[in-house]
């Protein structure tokens, strides 16, 4: 189980992060859009840290993606440096930055939703663990497409920075399934640690 001064420190560093993602960001709106889950996340991790405290796997999960999606808010997801490093090295024809977003969409959620299902006991039988866990990322997935369309209903071409779709008509389409694949890998690779560390905080 990580301890509080892990933790301090894992929130020191994110919001020294988030610090230099908020001066000087490609474009204000978009950085809220892209920030407002980690804005949302940390009050609320803060709050159930006595009465329900996450495995440390969790807290490091989150923490990783609440850093992807700081940096996309600061440069916007198709123009994220590192996008651009992979265009050249892998000879993409677009800036993949975001495909590293929504993979973590679904690898770090998948995670949590397993966690959560668990030690709350909605879920009794091991076996169903995996489905519902996924199916929750996908629709979660499937839900911020649905945000991101009418994000472009009601802020036109003023949204175009937000979607990040690069003249891709199949971006949201793609967007579902890498978070559909994050979630079966994170679960595929991880699931037995997780367990592992769900049990020492469940008989601390």
């Amino acid at each position: 189980m990580a301890s509080n001064r892990e933790l301090l420190l894992l929130l020191a560093l994110l919001l020294a992060i988030m610090a230099w993602s908020w001066v000087g960001p490609f474009d204000r709106a978009t950085w809220w859009l892209e920030a407002i889950p980690v804005v949302v996340a940390l009050p609320l991790l803060a709050w159930t840290r006595n009465t329900f405290p996450l495995t440390r796997l969790s807290y490091y999960l989150v923490f990783v993606h609440a850093v992807i999606l700081v940096v996309g808010a600061h440069y916007t997801y198709a123009r994220v440096p590192l996008g651009f490093w992979m265009q050249d090295w892998f000879e993409f024809s677009r800036n993949h930055y975001d495909r590293i977003g929504h993979l973590a969409q679904g690898f770090v959620p998948a995670i949590l939703a397993r966690e959560i299902l668990w030690r709350s006991g909605a879920v009794v039988k091991r076996g169903w663990l995996f489905f519902l866990a996924t199916c929750f990322c996908l629709a979660f997935s499937a839900f911020y497409e649905l945000l991101e369309w009418w994000t472009a209903v009601i802020g036109g071409d003023g949204s175009v920075e937000f979607l990040g779709t690069q003249g891709d008509v199949w971006d949201a389409q793609w967007d579902m399934m890498f978070a559909l694949t994050g979630a079966m890998v994170a679960q595929l690779l991880l699931g037995r640690w997780h367990d592992r560390q769900m049990l020492l905080v469940t008989n601390r």
